[in-house]
């Protein structure tokens, strides 16, 4: 199906259909265990393993068919899918065999990918971690004697950089570096970093993949074998159960329609937003005037449903505006049907200590805001009537 558009792939593909029971969609393997040895010449076989199934925590075949539909949307030959993001970013640095060069990083990460860097990582590997800002390695030049490996967010969390893909990529197909990319924020509709030279894409499918705020899973899709980060997730233990499994497919099939709507619904909003009073800086890359608005151009298909701003009245207005908020939920993370917001120093970043804030451009008074599918004019009333409380 690599020739059908978006949508069809979205639809159509990893789907299990038996022609025995005529299903439409693809069943949910409530099994933790299979038949195995299984003889039967009609059998079918685990990817990752070419045998058949014999244990969920090895494979499962609606998680197989899930994988399919990832792969087929991201671009890659290969893809593993996990409970969290975080075991998926995890169980990938880990299976790394980088000798003794280092892993540069952007600095402007998740706050609990930032943790692991900075407490774990190096630790667990002996692999020193060296953390940048997302516009010095946007700008530098990077050595293989050095370094093992890239990491980067290709939109950052919460600060909203867009990261030089298209650039930095080239650097490390050409230096023989490992380029590894979390594309939550872009989603696959906006941007395949595979097409970029990125070695190994990552995402929480906690976010727009399932697009429902209702489970939680995590993806590695690479062009390269994923043998052991397949090892690392039967060892760790990281794999996602089948219901899951099934929820996230079934969320994913939709992934185009809503991302057209993200895109719309955000850049209606962040044209809004700063043209409001009460509103001191908007982040979102689609505006003309951001400085990430011609790297955006180059590396994104669209700008995404993530964007962030700072208010008036520091922390205790951006407090103030949060709950104030009626059609949107003061809540943690992003990428589902619904707009919630957040304060990032409350949440996803309030054990990053302050220097390191400093440096991510994460201020007190930041609001992240997720844009859901709701009507914009509804979102744009409910947004300036709670910006209108601060005073």
């Amino acid at each position: 199906m690599a020739g059908d558009g978006f949508n069809t792939r979205a639809v159509g593909s990893g789907e299990i259909k038996d022609e025995k029971y005529g299903n439409v969609v693809t069943p949910i393997f409530e099994n933790a265990t299979f038949i195995y040895p299984n003889n039967n010449s009609g059998r079918k076989e685990d990817t990752h393993t070419g045998d058949s199934y014999i244990y969920s925590r090895w494979g499962n075949p609606t998680v197989s068919a899930l994988e399919e539909k990832y792969a087929a949307l991201e671009g890659v030959k290969n893809s593993l899918v996990f409970s969290t993001g975080m075991a998926a970013i995890t169980s990938l640095m880990l299976s790394l065999d980088l000798g003794r060069k280092k892993v540069l990083s952007v600095i402007d990460l998740y706050g609990q990918t930032l943790s692991f860097f900075k407490n774990k990582f190096t630790r667990m590997t002996g692999t020193g971690v060296d953390l940048v800002p997302t516009d010095t390695l946007n700008n530098m030049t990077i050595s293989s004697k050095e370094y093992g490996a890239v990491y980067l967010e290709s939109i950052t969390n919460p600060s909203i950089k867009v990261a030089d893909i298209a650039k930095i990529g080239r650097i490390c197909r050409d230096e023989n570096i490992k380029l590894i990319v979390d594309a939550t924020f872009a989603s696959p509709f906006n941007q395949n970093p595979s097409g970029m030279n990125a070695d190994y894409v990552v995402h929480s499918g906690t976010k727009y993949l399932n697009g429902h705020s209702d489970t939680m899973s995590g993806f590695i899709g690479s062009n390269e074998d994923l043998n052991l980060q397949f090892d690392m997730r039967k060892n760790l233990g990281g794999s996602i159960d089948s219901l899951q499994a099934y929820l996230v497919q079934r969320g994913m099939k939709t992934l185009g329609l809503r991302m057209e709507r993200h895109n719309s619904n955000a850049m209606a909003i962040a044209e809004f937003l700063e043209e409001n009073s009460n509103v001191l800086e908007v982040f979102y890359p689609g505006l003309e005037d951001s400085p990430y608005h011609d790297i955006a151009g180059r590396n994104l298909k669209g700008n995404g449903g993530m964007l962030s701003f700072r208010v008036r009245g520091g922390l205790e207005g951006a407090r103030k505006f949060l709950f104030s908020l009626k059609h949107v939920s003061p809540a943690p993370s992003l990428g589902g049907v619904e707009s919630l917001a957040t304060l990032p120093v409350d949440t996803s970043h309030g054990s990053v200590n302050a220097e390191d804030r400093k440096i991510m451009g994460v201020t007190e008074d930041m609001v992240r805001f997720s844009v859901g599918i709701e009507d914009v004019d509804d979102l744009i009333e409910d947004i300036s009537n709670s910006l209108s409380q601060i005073g």
